[in-house]
């Protein structure tokens, strides 16, 4: 059996600090020409739209307030125009999209979840991924996720599954997506991650991380892994800058994240991104995911299925469920959810 060649792509970039439209638009714009320069695939980075929150990483919780209320201001409710403008630039171009976003909740003007979208090169979304937990400070901004996005979907580029920053740390999530036959991985990033002021040393290497991370999810499952970390501009850094400007002194010299491709070996293919803003794109071929499950093959001989069982729960969970007159649950009325989204194609 042959497996499918692709182009993809991974948008090492900016967003349009804190302004959802602007954000969109570029989005749009790094879709169109990711597909002119031949990809099929583009990857985004993580809470791409409209910003990850690193402001919980330099300030306490009571000088975040104004990030926090701007945030959710310009965060994606789903379904919604954004997301039909991004499904729209996907399907004009054939191409498909995977997209970090910030999505609030119907049911809570202040519920906030790191969002990863996959959508499909007809524009229709394939998953809907909600962190299973942020991490760290990110807890002071999202609430934890579900297991409803833990899905390998079935497309001609492949068997994609996803996973956010740290997710790609988690063996059972890494397992439930490579049980289900994944060959391409995506894993999203954001630009920068701060735990320690530079100064006094130890500082956590984003880049060292995402290397480790992604190389063991490749070498483990035999998969490819397309990489989109964030990029800090000019802009996204003087916003941050302008509310005390010793945040300079820790955003200037904590490691930035990287934009790579992985192969099934574990090893990078081709180039990276780090210190510059741009696309990144990746020939790979999925025959060469082949060969390896003949050395360990973790969801498949190379496991004792008698010893070790795994059981995931892939309800999507909402706050509230009614009961029509004929005793019929019902979900809440415009909660996001798989059936307002239309997700399609999903695999097993």
């Amino acid at each position: 059996m042959s497996y499918p060649k692709a182009k993809v792509a991974a948008a090492h970039v900016a967003p349009v600090f804190l302004d959802r439209e602007a954000t969109v638009a570029k989005t749009c714009d790094l879709i169109r020409e990711a597909a002119r320069n031949g990809a099929q695939l583009i990857a985004f980075p993580e809470a791409y739209v409209p910003a990850f929150p690193v402001w919980s990483a330099l300030w306490a919780p009571i000088r975040n307030h104004e990030f926090f209320v701007r945030l959710a201001e310009q965060s994606l409710l789903l379904p919604g125009k954004e997301l039909t403008r991004i499904g729209e630039a996907a399907r004009r171009s054939s191409i498909f999209v995977s997209l970090g976003i910030n999505e609030r909740s119907d049911a809570s003007v202040g519920c906030l979840w790191n969002t990863n979208l996959l959508i499909g090169d007809d524009g229709r979304v394939l998953n809907h991924h909600r962190k299973i937990v942020p991490t760290f400070y990110e807890k002071l901004t999202w609430a934890s996720g579900d297991g409803a996005g833990l899905k390998v979907c079935d497309t001609r580029v492949g068997r994609i599954g996803m996973l956010i920053c740290g997710e790609n740390t988690n063996p059972l999530a890494r397992y439930t997506l490579m049980a289900q036959g994944e060959q391409v991985h995506i894993s999203s990033y954001p630009p920068v991650w701060p735990t320690r002021e530079p100064k006094r040393g130890g500082n956590y290497d984003l880049a060292s991380a995402i290397r480790i991370r992604a190389g063991a999810h490749s070498f483990e499952g035999k998969v490819f892994n397309v990489v989109a970390s964030g990029f800090m501009d000019a802009a996204m850094r003087m916003a941050l800058i302008a509310v005390d400007p010793k945040a300079a002194e820790v955003l200037d010299a904590t490691p930035r994240g990287i934009s790579v491709v992985i192969g099934p070996n574990g090893e990078p293919v081709g180039d990276f991104l780090q210190d510059a803003e741009g696309i990144l794109y990746c020939e790979i071929d999925l025959n060469k995911c082949v060969e390896p499950k003949q050395f360990h093959d973790v969801v498949g001989y190379y496991n004792r299925f008698d010893i070790f069982e795994l059981k995931v729960n892939r309800a999507r969970l909402n706050p509230i469920a009614f009961a029509d007159q004929a005793g019929e649950p019902v979900p809440a009325s415009g909660e996001p959810g798989e059936p307002q989204l239309k997700i399609v194609g999903t695999g097993s």
